[in-house]
């Protein structure tokens, strides 16, 4: 059986963040989501990878973290 698709909710619960961040993360660093509809849903598995692949850390250099 494959593992569910987590929402924005959940997959900030997950990594222990706020929705808002998820949102900049996609936008901004590339976060492993995908559109369905109008909701972004996520794996589990290729978010935590992307984690541990440094993903959530690095700065794009085109925008700031600052920009709201």
């Amino acid at each position: 059986m494959e593992p569910r698709w987590l929402s924005v909710e959940e997959i900030a619960a997950h990594l222990g963040i706020k929705p808002d961040t998820v949102y900049k993360w996609i936008e901004r660093r590339n976060m492993p989501a995908h559109k369905v509809g109008r909701l972004w849903k996520f794996q589990t598995a290729e978010v935590d990878a992307w984690v541990r692949s440094g993903g959530s850390s690095q700065t794009n250099l085109n925008k700031s973290e600052g920009d709201a």
